[in-house]
């Protein structure tokens, strides 16, 4: 290898990657668990169909788009990488070879896509997302991950390099790109049958804390593995990673025992994963103390703001924009608060010397990535509700996605419906005795804050409607 390769560097970026690799299939459990039984596998299809898609147009234009030189202006790259030509095997990006910086940035790609599923659960065609996934990575992501993450001395992405917005790991990029995709589908399908009146509670509560884990293990490799060098920046977005998405946690079931009178597992997983989306743009800006902080701040303001769409009457199945969306926002510009300027970054925040040129800076960054995600995602989805069609029939809907769109269901019930046949079959002398329902233990007046259901926590005003 050539002068400067480090084998330590280029290990610890591989096995970033593997671990940001894992974060799919943990999303696909994280959201798998919290639908209906009947559309499991559909939301777990959702996510790794991204893998398949993603990663072949990564090395088709992708990789070139987002990283390679700039065309002009900070906006896109070039098409000098087409197929993945011209890359050498001993071509360095830094310490370690451009392959594994690709790789590890393929990852990224393709995570960020499927985030966006949750939005549009129960209700959209598996075809029509496929096309969806191929349409917005072209159009959307690649240009966005080329303004925020590719640096080329002053003179490449025009947010990130040329701008100075700071976003470690991909606040902007990632989670408010995907957070307002989010609400751009769920608009263009509209709600679910049965919105705000059915019970549309989380199948599988143990599924959605194995997600929520897998999810936790893998952001290590995201956000530490974006300092690209086992370093001390690397240890530090680590830590910063633990101890703010720590913090969220409390801060989330704080929220829910004030609010609702209960701490839910449904809400310590997602306040885990609101804590990892906030301290992504930050882990490479901030002090310890101050991830605490922002996880503290992140899991209360996210709990509140997954009510947002029982005011404001849109469908966010899986709350992508209560915690993605609101989370990378409040990560991003908690950089132009909190950042020490002693860290991996050299600017510093309002409340340590640096005013608020950086905060502003963040703003512009949440303001430019929100209005393009948004824009572009509901004009995709338009094209193709009109062409295709996007959303299933509603029998479908009601019936179930996955027999109409997988032709399986994630669970068989057959055997216990043959032993339940049996006992009834059976002479009544024979059946075993009924036993009493047990009572509910605990408060029995106590909100479980079952987002998904009826009106869980804007009783007041949609019951005045």
């Amino acid at each position: 290898m050539p002068e400067g390769f480090s084998a330590g560097d280029t290990a610890f970026v591989f096995i970033s990657a593997a671990l940001v690799m894992l974060m799919t299939p943990g999303l696909a459990f994280f959201y798998g668990g919290m639908v209906r039984v009947k559309s499991t596998l559909n939301m777990l299809a959702m996510s790794f169909i991204s893998l398949a898609i993603v990663s072949v147009l990564w090395v088709l234009y992708g990789y070139s788009l987002a990283f390679g030189p700039d065309a002009g202006a900070g906006l896109i790259g070039n098409l000098d990488f087409l197929g993945m030509r011209g890359i050498g095997l001993n071509d360095l990006s830094g310490s370690i070879p451009v392959t594994a910086f690709a790789a590890f940035q393929l990852m990224f790609a393709v995570i960020t896509p499927a985030l966006i599923s949750g939005a549009i659960a129960d209700r959209a065609k598996f075809s029509a997302w496929a096309l969806f996934v191929a349409l917005w990575v072209t159009v959307v992501y690649f240009p966005v991950a080329h303004w925020v993450f590719f640096f080329d001395n002053g003179h490449g992405g025009w947010l990130g390099d040329r701008s100075g917005v700071i976003d470690f790991a991909g606040g902007t990029a990632v989670h408010i790109n995907a957070g307002v995709a989010g609400l751009a589908l769920c608009l263009v399908l509209g709600k679910r049958v049965g919105f705000k009146k059915d019970p549309m509670r989380p199948h599988s509560l143990p599924l959605v804390m194995l997600g929520s884990g897998l999810l936790w293990f893998g952001w290590f490799g995201f956000n530490a593995g974006s300092a690209l060098a086992a370093n001390g920046v690397a240890g530090m977005a680590f830590l910063n990673t633990q101890v703010a998405t720590a913090a969220a946690m409390l801060g989330w079931l704080a929220y829910e025992r004030i609010k609702h009178g209960a701490f839910t597992t449904l809400g310590a997983a997602s306040g885990a994963v609101a804590g990892l989306v906030a301290i992504t743009p930050a882990c490479g800006s901030v002090s310890l103390l101050g991830a605490i902080a922002i996880g503290l701040i992140a899991g209360a303001v996210c709990a509140a703001a997954i009510g947002l769409k029982y005011r404001l009457g849109f469908d966010d199945s899986l709350d992508v924009v209560g915690v993605h969306a609101v989370g990378g926002i409040v990560g991003s510009l908690a950089v132009g608060l909190f950042a020490t300027g002693h860290v991996g970054q050299t600017a510093q925040g309002l409340f340590y010397g640096g005013g608020f040129l950086q905060l502003g800076k963040q703003a512009m960054g949440v303001a430019v990535v929100g209005v393009y995600s948004f824009v572009l995602s509901w004009l995709l989805g338009k094209a193709i509700q009109r062409t295709i069609g996007f959303r299933v029939a509603e029998e479908v809907e009601v019936a179930g996605i996955d027999q109409a769109e997988h032709a399986e269901s994630a669970y068989d019930f057959s055997a216990v419906g043959a032993s339940l046949a049996r006992a009834l079959s059976a002479p009544a002398a024979e059946r075993p005795a009924a036993k009493p329902a047990a009572k509910p233990a605990g408060n029995p007046t106590a909100k479980t804050a079952d987002r998904t259901t009826e009106k869980p926590t804007e009783k007041t005003e949609v019951d005045a409607r």
